[in-house]
């Protein structure tokens, strides 16, 4: 088989497109379930909430500003291609080059800091990012940038639960860790769970299943049903929009699960955000 060549200097200029975009502009995917989440809130001002979050996307939109000012540390996911051969440069310095132009160009903030627990100096271009890369077959490259906030970020968790706790102890954890956020995660929020592996494998699932479709479910009609019960349960908090109370706490539940080890059963939580960015290209 032939292998393709790619430069790096493409996934550059990629990677600095995708943040731009994914600041800008939210998906039809969450636009859509924003709209069902008006049908279905029973609070006037949860209503209100949300017609304001929709309005905030189309003013983001078409005025070509970020939909919030936390324009969030940059994680990267790169699917390589076993086919491909990466040329004019290095993939990692490459993808660096495109957050500093990326959020340059697109007036985005910096929030990044040095020396996380003394200094906290500020890197000036958001760099470095959170690179997680995958070789997959074929020849394509597959780039996906999702800017991740803080207040959404800080409220992940992850649980070393007993094989004993099963199924309901997963369910409990989450629901549990999505209580505890209340309104730290600017609901209504999008609840990424991985299940599994180990410690840092969950946490990365939790991470990926925020990339699905809003509401996509599982194909695994198992873990579709774990999904669906756990939003059932995690809207009935009252939490909802913005912590002012309501039905919609949660737009969607998506898990993620790997095989783990029979001593043991990984539970990670991953929450999004109602800007729930990110965008991909496929070189």
């Amino acid at each position: 088989m032939t292998t393709r060549r790619i430069s790096c200097d493409e996934i550059a200029d990629v990677v600095a497109r995708l943040c731009i975009e994914s600041n800008y502009g939210l998906g039809d995917d969450v636009i859509a379930a924003l709209r069902r989440a008006q049908t279905q809130e029973d609070s006037p001002l949860g209503r209100v909430i949300l017609e304001r979050l929709l309005e905030n996307a189309q003013v983001a939109r078409e005025e070509g500003i970020p939909l919030c000012q936390d324009t969030g540390i940059a994680v990267v996911f790169v699917q390589i291609g076993q086919d491909v051969h990466l040329v004019g440069g290095e993939l990692y310095e490459s993808i660096q080059e495109g957050i500093r132009r990326g959020y340059q160009k697109g007036y985005l903030r910096k929030s990044i800091v040095d020396r996380p627990f003394s200094a906290r100096s500020n890197s000036g271009d958001n760099t470095p990012a959170v690179v997680h890369t995958e070789i997959v077959r074929g020849d394509r490259v597959r780039v996906v940038v999702l800017p991740k906030g803080a207040g959404s970020e800080n409220m992940s968790a992850l649980g070393m639960l007993s094989p004993a706790d099963g199924r309901a102890g997963v369910v409990s954890f989450v629901v549990e860790t999505v209580e505890r956020a209340g309104a730290n995660p600017c609901p209504p929020t999008i609840v990424g769970v991985g299940i599994g592996g180990t410690a840092e494998k969950a946490m990365i699932l939790a991470k990926q299943a925020l990339l699905r479709d809003v509401g996509e479910p599982n194909p695994d009609p198992e873990v579709a049903e774990l999904e669906e019960e756990i939003l059932a349960l995690v809207n009935r908090l009252g939490i909802g929009p913005q912590g002012l109370g309501g039905r919609v706490t949660c737009l969607a539940v998506h898990a993620e699960t790997h095989p783990c080890h029979m001593g043991s059963l990984p539970v990670a939580v991953n929450i999004q955000c109602h800007s729930a960015r990110h965008k991909e290209a496929l070189l």
